[in-house]
């Protein structure tokens, strides 16, 4: 699984993928070093790779999308197999939530017929999201529409920042 590095107005993403398709993501990192170890720890080969046109395509499409000019990546094609089945079940959910809106981990439990509780697994599926962004995780906000819980480089404020970025309604307190 090859991977490369490609900057945006937002700093240094990476990208991996295989001949199935994508296989991790990494949103900016002040760092080219920094992304490129994160994408390594994640399983990533170790070698930079030329990528094929479908994920030079999708390159193209983060960088508009960090200018401004809003992308879906819903048909994104990724690799499913590093991930559970009830895993894939909260991505492609999650997939559904268009730039400048928000869901809460509970609504993405009731859209898959869960009970509240399962707002926790919810949670959890989406901190092992292997393509933020592409899966786009930082749509999904607390119940009192609190920026709670985000793994990637700068937690809770690249969350915001991408939110305010793609128009999303943020709260003060």
């Amino acid at each position: 699984m090859p991977y490369a590095l490609f900057p945006t107005v937002l700093g240094t993403c990476g990208i991996a993928w295989n001949q199935i398709g994508l296989t991790g993501f990494q949103l900016p990192d002040a760092a080219a070093e920094t992304a490129a170890a994160r994408l390594t720890a994640r399983g990533s080969d170790p070698r930079v790779g030329q990528p094929p046109p479908g994920v030079e395509a999708v390159i193209a499409s983060v960088q508009q999308h960090f200018r401004g000019e809003l992308q879906d990546f819903a048909e994104v094609e990724l690799d499913w197999s590093q991930v559970s089945h009830f895993q894939r079940t909260v991505y492609i959910e999650t997939q559904t939530i268009k730039a400048g809106f928000k869901r809460s981990y509970g609504d993405i439990a009731r859209a898959l017929a869960l009970d509240r509780a399962a707002a926790r697994a919810i949670g959890a599926a989406l901190g092992a999201n292997p393509w933020p962004l592409i899966v786009p995780c930082h749509r999904v906000v607390s119940s009192t529409n609190k920026m709670t819980g985000f793994s990637a480089p700068g937690g809770v404020r690249t969350k915001t920042r991408l939110l305010a970025l793609e128009g999303a309604e943020l709260l003060s307190e």
